[in-house]
């Protein structure tokens, strides 16, 4: 039997009871055997400075590794003024250098957001894509997922509403056939 997909889920927000990190775990439920999800946390990572190019803190070589272990990625981001989160941003970046050393490419991905609004994130979903592209990860074309008033999607206790299962179970099935199926170019 082969090994399941090492997928690095990187949760854009770093609040501890966060809709985005339910979205993850979520998802972690629900991902066929195929996917191995594995939440890779940033809310330690120092702000990028590319004077760290040279002599990198410890916590961006344990990212930037743990990073290019993986097999794909999976970004699930709240919004924050229209775009993503400070934090994913600064993942993106000191994943992305030194340049030329970028550990993102290549690589398949995934975006999903989850906001209280009615728009679901859709702004920093397409800026987190944009950025993506420029660093040659490969984002899953559909289906676009933006989980809109997400804060219902959870019962009291944090699990998915039936709903949210139905919602997360097509993106997350998807995905897994999106991975399976990718050839880089």
């Amino acid at each position: 039997m082969d090994q399941p997909k090492d997928i690095a889920v990187i949760v854009g927000s770093l609040r501890k009871e966060s809709i985005n990190r339910k979205v993850a775990v979520a998802l972690q439920a629900l991902a066929p055997a195929g996917l191995a999800l594995d939440i890779v946390e940033i809310g330690h990572l120092p702000l990028y400075n590319q004077d760290y190019d040279d002599d990198s803190p410890q916590s961006y070589v344990d990212f930037r590794r743990r990073i290019a272990a993986a097999d794909a990625v999976l970004f699930v981001t709240p919004e924050h003024n229209r775009s993503m989160p400070a934090a994913m941003k600064n993942a993106v970046d000191i994943g992305s250098r030194p340049y030329s050393k970028s550990v993102w490419n290549g690589k398949p991905a995934g975006v999903i957001s989850a906001s209280p609004s009615m728009q679901g994130g859709f702004g920093a979903n397409h800026h987190l894509r944009q950025s993506l592209v420029c660093l040659n990860l490969y984002c899953m074309p559909n289906p676009e997922t933006y989980l809109g008033q997400a804060e219902r999607l959870f019962d009291p206790a944090g699990q998915p509403t039936e709903t949210a299962r139905a919602l997360l179970q097509n993106f997350i099935g998807a995905y897994a056939k999106w991975v399976a199926g990718f050839k880089a170019p």
